[in-house]
């Protein structure tokens, strides 16, 4: 999935990124935490007691992270755009089995397994899918006999600090990363989240990722290569968005409960759209959608939401969210250079998704 953020970054995007120090300190923590070395200048005790201690918790959080193979339902929706079979990661975050991981590996997902190890696979169940973030959880149905993260806090994340991503799985691995922007992203596929967080260099295996910073805490998980992690009208600067561990923290007790957060029950349209120089124009129209019925096509632009002028996709998004789940949504569209009004009967995003047989 891809998608395309529609604010300013909050931080100065035009300085030039040192990555030496940012570099030769995390390289040196994570080549330790892989295959300690003897050293030629031993450091002080101090030192000494430091960095065994974020070795061992580098050591932790890397443990802690699992791969996640997933197949979906036959007759999913999400088939078309995601594929039937879905790899990525996940992160181990408490005692029993429970697995954090980016919500469009199990979109639909009918069959589940951790890869733990390389080759050991340990089957799972959904437990959530929450639409509001994009976190998904699973619970593993066996023990994996590894450790838990913890929590670290995504909004103190500076763009200085060296942080680490892993991924798990049989080709699993981890690189150093750091932080180049932290802004509201917005996604074509009717998506919305604040304070996302945009590291570089690219990982291609960020789905489901953990992102770590020097201490092991967890900061997000992976959700997107994008094409300039910096940020419109800036210079082009290939990354990933991560999920910020901080939209988890106030909804996990929530996702468990109740299998998604009530942020997750909102109008759905069935549109992907784009930003396309100061409009918003339809991408793609989801086949059997509420858009699809109203006679919404690829091309058209979307001028207004109830009366809401649109010019971003913040705007769409959040205006079609303030209202009830199943109503009569009103656009203001403009196609072929004349004008439209078409009535949309929204609904429940959640409804529309296939489950396994027997759920």
């Amino acid at each position: 999935m891809g998608g395309k953020s529609n604010r300013s970054v909050a931080m100065n995007p035009t300085r030039r990124v040192n990555w030496q120090p940012v570099g030769v300190a995390l390289a040196f923590i994570l080549c330790c935490a892989a295959a300690p070395a003897e050293s030629a200048a031993p450091p002080s005790d101090t030192e000494a007691a430091e960095l065994q201690t974020r070795l061992r918790s580098l050591r932790e959080a890397n443990a802690a992270v699992v791969g996640v193979r997933t197949i979906a339902v036959e007759d999913a929706r999400s088939i078309e755009t995601l594929g039937r079979k879905r790899l990525g990661s996940g992160v181990v975050i408490s005692a029993d089995g429970l697995v954090l991981t980016i919500g469009y590996l199990i979109l639909e997902a009918e069959q589940v397994d951790l890869v733990l190890e390389g080759e050991r696979t340990v089957p799972a169940r959904v437990v959530a899918y929450d639409l509001a973030s994009g976190f998904g959880l699973l619970q593993a149905l066996a023990p994996v006999k590894v450790g838990q993260a913890r929590f670290g806090v995504s909004a103190d994340v500076s763009s200085t600090e060296p942080l680490m991503i892993s991924s798990g799985g049989e080709d699993g691995g981890r690189s150093l990363a750091q932080m180049v922007s932290r802004r509201a992203f917005s996604g074509y596929w009717e998506y919305h989240i604040e304070g996302a967080l945009f590291t570089a260099p690219a990982r291609t295996d960020h789905s489901g990722a953990g992102l770590f910073n020097a201490n092991g805490e967890l900061l997000g998980i992976g959700s997107l290569v994008v094409a300039n992690a910096l940020g419109d009208d800036h210079p082009r600067m290939p990354g990933n968005m991560f999920v910020p561990i901080d939209l988890l923290k106030p909804i996990l007790a929530e996702m468990r409960r109740n299998g998604a957060s009530s942020g997750s029950s909102r109008a759905w349209l069935g549109v992907n759209c784009v930003e396309d120089d100061g409009a918003v124009r339809v991408a793609r129209v989801s086949s059997d959608s509420p858009a699809e019925e109203a006679g919404v096509l690829p091309g058209d632009r979307i001028v207004s939401i109830d009366g809401t002028a649109v010019t971003q996709l913040e705007t769409l998004y959040k205006t079609l969210w303030r209202s009830a789940v199943q109503r009569d949504v009103v656009l203001e569209i403009r196609r072929a250079g004349q004008s439209q009004i078409l009535h949309v009967q929204s609904v429940d995003r959640r409804q529309t998704l296939s489950k396994p047989k027997g759920i």
